[in-house]
């Protein structure tokens, strides 16, 4: 399998010392997982390098023949000013750091001895520039209103205005290295977005996808980091985790709010480190695996709660989609309800059948807890049923009959008054008046729809009406 390059730029080698490269190139790769790095032993060679490649980061030597690390350094600032410079150099001098800093380096480093904080110092640089990126590229998306790889949300059936700022957003965010965070209730689909990011990030690997709710610490490390033979009685054999499992892809985490405070302590290391311990060895071992999580819970509630730790929370936000409920999606209704209805149809082998014009009125005036996962089950189930030619609203009703809570007023909003405080209050006949027609309103004429919102059979609507319009 082709190998995923991090981070999506490249980032230049300067230096005259082909060991120094090589050494560097290794360090890069094994211990920071940094494997998208181009060499360069001309320093001649570096203008052409930048004009022809997308680098984002040079490490710079200054003692070079032909042209020295002061000269580029300067021609690089000057000509390339998105591009970071880091010197990396011999020479342990303090006015020459400050010199180079003061020309427009990002940092400085010793050769010897520094490895590890030259490192961190590559991996800080990396992350600034792919958050500056992003920023970049989600103000252009949004200021052009347009999607550049809308065939890639095509499993998502919508048309709300909401639904199509986050594929935008996704866009941007897609091909970095960063975890997702996917919040909604549950049934919204976040595992559709889970795909969609993965397709749109072009990682080489597949994605894989695990509901870590309800494991413990053991059998978590078990399944996301597998274990080596010995490990525990049973383990005959070594066994990979879905971390490796997803290398070079990306790895899906549902009900991330579930996990216990020790298994986050292993994933933050994961998230951070791009590190895990798989069970029975003392051997790091790297990962290059893009990792998306998601919950139904508040996550911000969890953390000051204790529940989920304050660094990993931290982590998770960097990329945040909050998928809206469908009661906030109404107008996507019909089309889902069109669109299982023939997924339906073919799985039970029907014709697909005419929709009565007032159930997308009734199922819109509906507020489904459950989202799109229940809409979906309506649906089989009345398809199951069906043996007209027009769908029967009968299990529909029924469904909704015994999950609607909308005929009740929630305890919070009792002690809230709807009325103006400074205007007196209307009669109980006018209020009734205007609910009746708020009613026939939303049903869009439809008296039968119209006597279900108010719970009220339809001939006492009938009579409603008529005394409204004689007074």
């Amino acid at each position: 399998m082709e190998e995923t390059l991090y981070p999506a730029f490249s980032i230049l080698l300067v230096d005259d010392e082909s060991a120094w490269l090589r050494t560097m190139t290794m360090t890069l790769s094994m211990d920071g997982g940094i494997n998208n790095v181009i060499r360069c032993q001309d320093s001649r060679q570096v203008p052409d390098i930048l004009s022809d490649q997308n680098v984002g980061i040079v490490l710079l030597d200054l003692n070079m023949p032909h042209v020295s690390g002061n000269e580029l350094l300067s021609r690089i600032v000057s000509s390339h000013p998105d591009v970071t410079v880091i010197v990396v150099s011999g020479l342990n001098q303090i006015d020459i750091a400050v010199e180079c800093i003061q020309k427009g380096a990002l940092d400085f480093y010793v050769k010897t001895g520094e490895k590890e904080r030259l490192l961190k110092g590559i991996q800080r640089a990396i992350r600034t520039i792919e958050l500056e990126r992003e920023n970049i590229e989600i103000r252009s998306r949004f200021l052009k209103g347009l999607l550049e790889n809308p065939e890639l949300f095509c499993e998502i059936i919508t048309q709300d205005k909401t639904m199509f700022s986050i594929f935008q957003y996704i866009e941007a965010i897609a091909r970095s290295s960063q975890p997702v965070l996917i919040t909604g209730e549950s049934g919204v689909g976040k595992e559709l977005i889970a795909r969609s990011i993965h397709r749109l990030s072009r990682r080489k690997g597949p994605l894989v996808s695990v509901n870590v709710a309800g494991l413990d610490d053991s059998v978590f490390s078990d399944t996301l980091f597998g274990h080596c033979k010995g490990a525990f009685t049973g383990a005959q054999t070594a066994r990979k985790g879905m971390v490796e499992n997803a290398s070079n892809g990306t790895l899906f985490l549902d009900e991330i709010g579930d996990l216990n405070v020790s298994s986050q302590i292993k994933l933050l290391r994961l998230l951070q480190e791009g590190e895990y311990f798989q069970l029975g060895c003392d051997i790091p071992k790297r990962s290059n695996t893009r990792i998306v999580v998601a919950t139904h819970e508040d996550l911000a509630a969890s953390q000051a709660s204790g529940k989920l730790r304050k660094d990993l929370y931290y982590r998770l936000c960097g990329h945040h989609v909050d998928i809206p409920p469908l009661k906030n999606r109404k107008n996507d209704i019909p089309l889902l309800l069109d669109h299982f209805l023939k997924k339906a149809a073919d799985e039970f082998n029907k014709t697909k059948p005419r929709i009565p014009k007032e159930l997308p009125l009734m199922l819109m005036n509906y507020d489904f807890p459950g989202n799109i996962r229940e809409l979906k089950g309506m649906v089989y189930d009345a398809m199951g049923l069906h043996k007209a030619k027009m769908l029967s609203m009968a299990a529909f009703k029924k469904a909704i009959d015994k999950g609607d809570s909308s005929r009740h007023i929630p305890k919070e909003a009792l002690g809230k008054s709807v009325f103006a405080p400074d205007r007196p209050l209307p009669h109980l006949r006018e209020v009734g008046d205007l609910l009746v027609l708020e009613a026939m309103k939303q049903a869009q004429g439809n008296q039968s729809l119209a006597a279900r919102l108010l719970g009220v059979s339809q001939p006492a609507l009938n009579k409603r009406l008529k005394k409204i319009a004689t007074d």
